[in-house]
């Protein structure tokens, strides 16, 4: 978060450095995304020198901050093909760079990046030689030097010590959203009751029809913001609270549907509460492509995918294979440090899911299944061998093309905005792709509720007819798990 600090004495400045800023670029900054030297507008981009020697440490990684690394790296061996970089190259002059649609200021002007190789005496209370504090220095330089110096890093502590110097310091806000104010897939209104009865009985509600209800009953002469594409609408009589109806505006049309409850289970599972309700109506709805559930632990949403998923998929055989994929994330190490081949490491990887799916094939799960027959994990080692239900950790994503299948993402908190893009980027034709996480258990040290790639996606697509949200609230997994939700 942006914060006004107090600055030390500077030499007076020309109108040329006042205008435009210098960011000095932590290197957790292009490790998040690569792109980041490219969003400053027209301002000037520093990257201190000890940035690319730790780049270079990290691009032999396999996994996403070794893949960004090395695109942190290409994108400055493409700038140093049109000048010198520790000159400064206007990023804006490579064809490369500037037909990306990245940030520029008016005009489309664009700024530049440099590269400072000097090693910056330090101020005696960061005179220990270590990387961030080389880093730091070199925005303490440019600080004391009359330059207008951001230092910018994801970084908590390289951001408190830099702010004790008196240098503005920022964290990476350009994929930022409000997460105390993120959209959450639905809206409460106090209508008149027939309103209600007439969604119900027309199987639809024009929306300037709800709208001025809603007006009306407020009491305001101003019309309220009408609800956006796929977003539902959890209406209430205002004189009988007890009766409600449930709706949803359809894409690309001016009604709200009626959406009611389930006529029969979903692989075993029947909604337990409306908002489970409005995330069932968005997973069985093909025409959603994309959908993001949040909730905390135990409101059912990655229950809830895997069942509609494997509804569509071994039941209506909309799709030809279910999908389920994780970031190996939780316990911070790659998947190469388990014992095992791939499969044994999975099963320690994804077993989560694993328990869903055993859930879902037991006789409790699915009713139609005789409880004589093969247990559960025969089923799931069945349906992996046949390939109609493939988990994966997203290590093994990347690069690949996915059409005609049932997409879910776990544990999309854990991904940054630029992974998340990636992963959907892949989605062939014919795929929905499902989103699942929990902003409150973030297990990505760089990442928090307003920066995470599964908030990024809620604020980003929302409105899009293709695209649909929901933010479940209540804890179905038992009544001790809904209490430690509240209490603890």
């Amino acid at each position: 978060m942006t914060r006004t600090t107090r600055t030390q004495a500077a030499p007076p400045q020309s109108p040329t450095q006042v205008d435009v800023k210098h960011f000095v670029l932590d290197t957790n900054v292009l490790l998040h995304n690569p792109n980041a030297l490219f969003v400053f507008e027209d301002n000037h981009v520093i990257i201190p020198y000890q940035v690319i020697e730790e780049l270079d440490k990290m691009k032999r990684r396999d996994d996403d901050i070794g893949r960004n690394a090395r695109a942190a790296i290409r994108h400055l061996d493409l700038l140093r093909g049109a000048g010198v970089l520790t000159d400064g190259v206007n990023w804006g002059e490579v064809d490369a760079m500037s037909n990306h649609g990245y940030a520029t200021g008016p005009d489309g002007k664009t700024g530049s990046v440099r590269i400072d190789v000097v090693d910056h005496e330090r101020p005696p209370v960061i005179s220990a030689d270590t990387p961030d504090n080389r880093i730091i220095a070199a925005a303490y330089h440019l600080m004391r030097g009359g330059k207008r110096a951001v230092f910018v890093s994801k970084d908590l502590s390289a951001r408190i010590k830099s702010d004790t110097l008196g240098i503005k310091t920022e964290d990476f806000e350009n994929q930022k959203v409000d997460a105390d104010r993120l959209y959450s897939g639905y809206f409460d209104a106090d209508v008149p009751r027939d309103v209600i009865d007439e969604l119900y009985a027309d199987r639809m509600l024009p929306i300037e029809r709800l709208m001025r209800a809603i007006a009306e009953t407020m009491g305001v002469d101003k019309t309220p913001d009408e609800p956006i594409p796929n977003e539902f609408v959890m209406m209430r009589d205002t004189e009988d609270q007890s009766h409600t109806g449930l709706g949803r505006r359809l894409a690309d049309t001016d009604h709200v549907i009626p959406v009611t409850g389930q006529k029969k289970p979903t692989f075993g599972i029947i909604a337990r509460n409306v908002q489970q309700t409005m995330a069932l109506d968005l997973l069985l709805d093909d025409e959603i492509r994309l959908v993001t559930l949040l909730g905390s632990a135990g409101t059912g949403k990655t229950l809830l995918a895997i069942a509609a998923g494997m509804a569509k998929v071994f039941g209506e055989q909309r799709y030809d294979k279910l999908l389920v994929a994780r970031p190996i994330m939780p316990m911070g190490r790659d998947i190469g440090y388990l014992p095992g081949d791939k499969d044994e490491k999975l099963t320690m990887w994804m077993q989560p899911i694993f328990d869903n799916l055993t859930y879902l094939l037991s006789t409790r799960g699915s009713p139609n299944q005789n409880a004589e027959s093969r247990s559960p994990e025969h089923h799931i080692n069945k349906l992996m061998a046949d390939g109609k239900l493939v988990l994966e950790p997203l290590t093994y994503i990347r690069g690949r093309s996915i059409p005609h299948q049932f997409m879910i993402v776990d544990e999309a908190q854990n991904l940054t905005p630029h992974e998340v893009r990636t992963i959907v980027s892949r989605v062939g034709e014919g795929t929905k792709i499902v989103l699942t996480g929990d902003i409150g258990q973030i297990d990505n040290p760089y990442l928090d509720g307003s920066s995470n790639g599964l908030s990024y996606t809620v604020e980003k697509m929302k409105g899009l007819g293709v695209v649909g949200h929901v933010t479940l609230s209540k804890s179905e997994r038992s009544e001790l798990a809904s209490l430690a939700a509240s209490r603890l």
